[in-house]
């Protein structure tokens, strides 16, 4: 939360006067926000969540610090700095990889502390775990970049959409929904997940519904959501589906 708030924060001061970004597109303005609240809102969340890991910490060791570390300047610069991650080309990279796969290494070797071992089998099996969730979050980057490429453009900010192309890059988000359940059919087969997580698959009409209504029209306001539904629907597809397994 404190890395949302700190998002729309810097985008509200780095934005430029060629047009209404302000005042039409991010909430802050929008919703006219007090700035003071909302910086002592983004500083609360950052302390409370630094003390927390630092917690954790003691209790399972000093990887979870360095990679608790790792996610935090991503969180930091994603959107802060004089070339935010955010209107870099790297942006759904840092963004897929960060919430996708990082998150999921986090929880994993803070369940597994005493027996966490680490090498390339350990870490390619989380990744591949965690892939479609990872594919799902950089598309909701994605999703958003497409929708916003001319108010990117105007804010100096140029992202991986702007380098694409729009049509590309709408091709690519159709792809990392492909490649998301193509995941979970591989994790099955190689025997790093339950037969149950094929279950996955009943939220595919939706999944596939959501990507043609974004397919028809990029506009903030009324297609982004379908990004974000995708994300949601999906992931918790997965994590039932996973679970089921402890019924048998």
């Amino acid at each position: 939360m404190a890395v949302d708030i700190l998002d729309n924060y810097n985008d509200y001061h780095h934005a430029t006067e060629i047009h209404d970004y302000r005042e039409k597109t991010n909430i802050i303005g929008r919703e006219e926000i007090d700035l003071k609240l909302v910086f002592n809102l983004m500083v609360g969340m950052i302390i409370v969540s630094a003390l927390i890991g630092i917690g954790l910490t003691f209790v399972v060791g000093w990887p979870f610090l360095l990679m608790g570390l790792f996610c935090y300047g991503v969180g930091i610069f994603y959107s802060s700095g004089p070339k935010p991650l955010s209107s870099l080309p790297l942006g759904e990279v840092f963004s897929g990889l960060t919430m996708g796969f990082m998150i999921t290494c986090l929880c994993v070797y803070l369940n597994a502390f005493e027996v966490f071992q680490w090498n390339f089998r350990t870490l390619s099996e989380i990744f591949l775990i965690s892939l479609p969730n990872t594919l799902w979050i950089a598309n909701l980057m994605l999703a958003n970049n497409i929708c916003d490429l001319e108010e990117d453009e105007k804010n100096e900010r140029f992202t991986l959409v702007h380098y694409l192309g729009k049509q590309a890059a709408i091709d690519l988000f159709i792809g990392m929904n492909v490649a998301a359940f193509l995941a979970v059919i591989l994790a099955v087969l190689i025997g790093i997940a339950p037969w149950t997580m094929l279950g996955t698959f009943f939220v595919a009409p939706f999944i596939f519904k959501q990507v043609l209504l974004f397919l028809e029209k990029q506009i903030k306001r009324e297609t982004f959501i379908c990004a974000v539904r995708i994300l949601a629907v999906g992931a918790a597809a997965q994590v039932i589906s996973f679970a089921i397994i402890f019924l048998f």
